[in-house]
């Protein structure tokens, strides 16, 4: 079963992955592992998943304003996320997409995609229309 989502595409391409949906975000300092992708954040959903090569699905940053050097680490280190899907995109979130350069879609009106997607769905972010498309598991 395939559904797409509509939002604005905010970094260009297309890239398609299987979903990590982190619905409390990832906080910026010690929130993940730029060695591995592995997020450390203690306490979170997703602690001890790697982000690397996934769809990360969240509803904005959090936390600090190293989002960027985070992720330009995690980039280096060849674990940076594959796609965005973003619910309300802000400056953190926005500078780490373009730093990373992974197809990014934000900005969803009528639908919040950390609810319809989840965790291990085959999700395809189209960075031109601004399309989502999500495949679900099993």
């Amino acid at each position: 079963m395939k559904e797409i989502i509509k939002g604005r595409g905010a970094i260009k391409g297309i890239a398609e992955g299987e979903a990590l949906v982190c619905p409390d975000s990832i906080q910026g300092w010690a929130g993940i592992d730029e060695v591995t992708g592995v997020i450390i954040e203690k306490g979170h959903v997703a602690e001890g998943t790697s982000i690397a090569g996934r769809i990360l699905v969240i509803p904005s940053s959090k936390g600090s304003n190293c989002w960027s050097g985070h992720f330009n680490s995690a980039m280096i280190n060849g674990v940076k996320p594959a796609g965005w899907v973003v619910s309300q995109i802000d400056s953190r979130v926005g500078v780490a997409a373009v730093v990373v350069g992974s197809p990014m879609v934000v900005d969803f009106s009528d639908v919040d995609p950390c609810q319809v997607i989840k965790t291990g769905d085959w999700v395809k972010v189209n960075g031109d229309s601004g399309e989502v498309e999500i495949s679900r598991q099993g």
